[in-house]
């Protein structure tokens, strides 16, 4: 049962939520039926040559999407895009239920698990221990929102001590283990660097990082050199260690690297489309010194553009 767009979700009836709740159970179940048929036997060999590795890079993709789409309050992409987001939890449970890991019925169970035993402010004390809750909290149903995240971070703690390993054979923690993995690249490289600084292992002056560019720079230069496919690995190695040293030169020099680069490819936004404007053909048509002629006008406008009148000579 389709909703109009125009009813308010306060204004939908129990029999409408129940119905689209069902609707949304078949959909959901014929998705996972039709992502089975793609990795099958016969199914899209593209879909088959995938890996876990291989399409994480999507997954990011995706899920900038759904940030711009939801900056953009552009609600009608938002469904999309947050199809496309559901269809990499998909691939990755087909991927895991056909090497015999887990299933996508797995994933939802420690969904719904960790839903209830993080709520027990709505589904009650005794339904949050059963789903796994060992922290002794105030759970009310008139909580704060303040209150809430505190007996959630509270039984999210519990759950690390459970699942801890207790073992001597276990390893000691590590200092960087604080640093979050579920971050940008960048943002981690960022704070990888900084909590290094804090045990004396960093660079004492932002000129020490520039040497070290030109290091990295050289050793990538090295390995790109080879045409061996199987040397992709160790480019896209040395490739991380030298964007790492470019992170760790802006924290030193008290810049976001994240935004640095978000500013950057503003800016190429803006030229290359300076430069279709000027063109009086299609880019593809012109020729490699014309093109960088554009470039540089394109450059010298938007500078002229952004620099305030009385600060122009």
């Amino acid at each position: 049962m389709d909703l109009p767009p125009e009813r308010l979700p306060a204004q939908v009836s129990a029999p409408e939520l129940k119905s689209d709740a069902a609707r949304a159970a078949t959909l959901f179940e014929q998705s996972v039926e039709i992502m089975a048929r793609l990795r099958a036997p016969g199914g899209c060999p593209w879909d088959r040559e995938q890996s876990f590795d291989s399409i994480r890079k999507f997954t990011l993709e995706e899920t900038y999407e759904v940030f711009d789409a939801i900056e953009r309050r552009d609600f009608p992409h938002l469904a999309e895009e947050l199809g496309d987001l559901l269809l990499q939890v998909l691939f990755y449970a087909e991927m895991a239920a056909n090497d015999g890991h887990f299933t996508i019925a797995d994933v939802l169970n420690h969904l719904n698990n960790k839903l209830v035993r993080r709520h027990p402010h709505v589904f009650g004390d005794q339904a949050s221990c059963e789903a796994g809750n060992r922290a002794t909290v105030d759970a009310p149903a008139s909580l704060s929102s303040a209150a809430v995240l505190r007996n959630w971070e509270e039984i999210k703690q519990a759950e690390k001590q459970t699942g801890a390993v207790s073992t001597d054979a276990a390893e000691p923690p590590s200092r960087l283990d604080s640093v979050q993995r579920a971050m940008p690249a960048l943002a981690e490289a960022a704070k990888l660097g900084s909590k290094a600084s804090k045990s004396g292992f960093d660079w004492t002056h932002w000129r020490d990082l520039l040497p070290k560019l030109a290091e990295e720079t050289a050793e990538l230069e090295a390995e790109a050199a080879s045409s061996d496919p199987a040397r992709k690995p160790a480019v896209e190695a040395e490739l991380g260690d030298l964007l790492f040293t470019v992170v760790n030169l802006g924290r030193h020099l008290g810049v976001d690297a994240e935004m640095a680069l978000r500013g950057c490819n503003r800016r190429f936004r803006q030229r290359f489309h300076e430069m279709e404007l000027a063109s009086d053909r299609p880019l593809e048509e012109v020729s490699a010194p014309e093109l960088e002629e554009l470039w540089a006008q394109a450059k010298r406008k938007l500078a002229a553009e952004a620099c305030p009148p009385e600060a122009r000579p």
